[in-house]
């Protein structure tokens, strides 16, 4: 194993026990069942590439589609240049605003999306360069939130961000298992409590949703 293998293989590891224990974590956060890991394709050397920004004479302002038919506002900075094999390809960069600094978000579906990846597409990140020369390694693309509990919002790439080759490599969709859920659940069910003539316990209010 190289050492980018055995560095990815970490930050995986290190991915997976957030989603478990990690408060934020959408499965503990959305309180969704059955986490036993995320899911990847095969590390692909292929899949990690150079690419330049051409940028915008003046960024954009963007709306991009929520997956609650919302609108994320982004500012649309210009287009990373790439080629997978003998494909040249591109994606918009966007920037979410002054919270991320110097942090770009590029959203993206592919052959593989709604089949072995998320339908509504994956992302990844960078950090804004000098000299605008990129490495994109698609072996670190990932899900949204919402691709495991619509407790969450998150926006979807636009039509210009939809390559014309299947990108194998990073996150697969996940896919909960049902023998997992059944093993978080308590492994007997408490004991029935005596009827009484006390008055009920008023019920909980549902959490608020969160969004993103």
């Amino acid at each position: 194993m190289t050492e980018y293998e055995k560095e990815l293989e970490t930050e995986r590891t290190m991915k997976d026990q957030f989603m478990a224990h990690h408060r934020e974590s959408p499965f503990v956060a959305g309180r969704v069942y059955g986490f036993d890991g995320l899911r990847y394709f095969p590390i692909d050397p292929k899949f990690r590439v150079t690419a330049k920004l051409l940028r915008q004479p003046t960024p954009q302002e963007a709306y991009l589609r929520t997956n609650r038919d919302g609108q994320a506002v982004m500012r649309y900075l210009g287009d990373l240049a790439f080629s997978v094999g003998s494909e040249s390809l591109r994606l918009r960069v966007y920037h979410a605003g002054e919270g991320v600094g110097t942090s770009v978000f590029v959203p993206f579906r592919d052959r593989t999306s709604g089949k072995e990846s998320y339908a509504s597409g994956r992302y990844l990140t960078l950090d804004l360069t000098e000299d605008d020369v990129y490495e994109l390694d698609f072996n670190r693309a990932f899900n949204p939130y919402c691709a495991y509990t619509p407790t969450f919002e998150c926006p979807f790439p636009p039509i210009e961000n939809d390559l014309p080759v299947a990108i194998r490599a990073g996150e697969k969709a996940w896919l909960p298992k049902v023998e997992v859920r059944a093993a978080v659940r308590p492994k007997s069910a408490p004991p029935k409590k005596v009827a009484s003539r006390r008055r009920p316990a008023a019920r909980k209010r549902p959490a608020t949703k969160r969004r993103r």
